[in-house]
């Protein structure tokens, strides 16, 4: 007897709800799309790697919010400073699937 059973004997009138939260979070994401291709390269500084986003003309608030967006989806620190965008490690593939799906044109630069 698995747990949703158990829940099931104790809770026999609950139906569980559908998260709908996956596909509303792309709606909710309050970004300018830009037509130009965002580069998405490797990179390190002061010897830790990080993953540099450059190209994105958004303005400010968008910075923030694309940063915020990509760091709680990978699970990763990082910070938006002269227009760049860095993340903590290398995920450029990741970044970039999450790009994509967003609906940006993304290049991978390096390695």
């Amino acid at each position: 007897m698995d747990l949703k059973d158990q829940l099931k004997d104790l809770f026999p009138d609950h139906e569980p709800q559908e998260d709908e939260k996956k596909e509303a979070k792309h709606e909710d994401l309050d970004i300018w799309l830009q037509e130009d291709a965002l580069i998405c390269e490797f990179s390190k500084r002061k010897g830790k790697a990080n993953t540099i986003i450059k190209g994105y003309s958004g303005a400010k608030k968008d910075f923030q919010n694309l940063t915020k967006y990509l760091k709680k989806e990978i699970g990763v620190g990082g910070s938006h400073k002269h227009e760049e965008i860095l993340i903590q490690g290398d995920y450029r593939s990741q970044i970039m699937e999450l790009l994509k799906d967003l609906g940006f044109k993304v290049k991978r630069v390096g390695g």
